[in-house]
């Protein structure tokens, strides 16, 4: 009992020493958020609510885009400053259910961490520190996107972190990533691992070695492995075999007429003794020096310490192009503990996602009516009314 006690209290004491930037469940609205006016007529709407279905109403309020075809931009002022350059990880945290899902739509669900910004003119233009979260459309594009600026070029993960089929669905989802300080990294879908690695080996960031400038392969470098055989001679007469010959077994038609039907010619057939276009035998070059593999020298430009390394992180942000409005997104986070991050993942989604199958088919049922079907019994009675008019149609002919 007692160590047990120890433990409760450890795991409460990491919690404490948690460091919260950036903390929205959305249970009281979103006064946090600032709506921008980036492409003036052409922004979508945002408002606040759990969306038309939904296991747990106050739980599932979240900022809903509600335009089809429309730009979609939104951000919040972190309550402090977040780093990656520190000791500790970077973890962002949020959730999303594309309640209109279906298999023609589009668009983006990721979260932007930026620098610095003006809230009110916020768009796709602004350059941002890291963006993270899925991206969709269609049948073709199913991946969690993850990407970094660096020194103002913005940097894709070199693999799609790819979805599942059952990963794309319109029901709520969980999208955690965790940037350590040593380099690695880890991408969570509900709490799942999807993608892990190395910062420096997935993104293409400067690597350590480069090709030498200043070599090239030589001139006189021979990388053909194979050549003709010098000493070989194509066969006399090679090329006088025929690719086709007149069938010996063919023979003319008793009743052909060489002054009515000209004169006769038997079918063709291939020729047995056709080899083809002559080749001469390939051997081993002796002059070949294997493949030609450029040196490579230390990268100046290599300095991993420094890659997905922000000084100041101040803003969060969605900026989304949505051919299908509809999209939820909910419980926002960023903070620099893992286990924080797990137990409100506990506090949200896992109770989010409890009964939200079931809501979904209760509300399809109730405002999408099932399709007439036509019964037999129907068909039956029609038939026998047409039968019943044919016989009157006759019985007026007779008379």
């Amino acid at each position: 009992m007692a160590r047990l006690s120890s433990v409760i209290v450890a795991l409460a004491l990491g919690l404490s020493n948690a460091n919260v930037f950036f903390e929205d469940r959305f249970d009281s609205g979103m006064d946090n958020w600032v709506k921008s006016d980036w492409k003036s007529g052409d922004m979508g709407t945002w408002t606040h609510g759990p969306g038309e279905w939904f296991g747990n109403e106050d739980l599932a309020k979240g900022i809903i885009t509600t335009d089809d075809l429309k730009h979609h931009a939104i951000s919040a002022k972190m309550s402090s400053t977040a780093s990656t350059t520190g000791d500790k990880p970077l973890v962002v945290q949020f959730t999303v259910k594309h309640e209109k899902k279906d298999y023609s739509f589009c668009g983006g669900g990721y979260i932007k961490l930026l620098p610095k910004l003006d809230q009110a003119k916020f768009g796709g233009d602004d350059e941002y520190a890291i963006m993270f979260g899925p991206d969709l459309c269609g049948y073709d594009v199913s991946r969690i996107h993850l990407i970094f600026n660096h020194k103002g070029e913005n940097l894709l993960k070199t693999e799609d972190i790819k979805l599942d089929y059952d990963d794309k669905n319109e029901f709520t989802h969980l999208y955690t990533l965790v940037l350590n300080p040593d380099g690695t990294y880890k991408v969570l879908l509900d709490n799942k691992e999807k993608a892990s690695g190395s910062l420096s080996e997935d993104w293409d960031f400067p690597s350590k070695e480069i090709e030498d400038p200043a070599e090239s392969k030589p001139a006189d470098w021979v990388d053909t492995k194979k050549i003709p055989d010098p000493e070989e001679v194509k066969p006399e007469g090679y090329d006088d075999i025929p690719k086709e010959i007149p069938d010996p077994e063919a023979e003319k038609p008793e009743d052909w007429d060489d002054e009515d039907d000209g004169e006769w010619e038997p079918p063709t057939i291939d020729n047995p003794e056709y080899k083809g276009e002559w080749k001469p035998t390939m051997i081993d070059n002796p002059e070949y020096k294997g493949e030609w593999e450029h040196p490579l020298i230390a990268n100046p430009d290599y300095a991993p310490e420094t890659y997905a390394k922000y000084e100041s992180l101040d803003y969060v942000g969605f900026e989304l192009w949505t051919v299908n409005a509809g999209s939820v997104f909910d419980n926002v986070l960023v903070t620099d503990d893992e286990e924080y991050a797990k137990k409100m993942a506990a506090e949200t989604f896992d109770k989010i996602v409890e009964g939200e199958k079931e809501a979904k088919d209760a509300w399809k049922k109730e405002n999408e009516p099932e399709p007439e079907e036509s019964s037999g019994e129907d068909e039956d009675s029609e038939w026998a009314d047409g039968e019943e008019g044919e016989e009157e149609e006759e019985t007026h002919d007779e008379l």
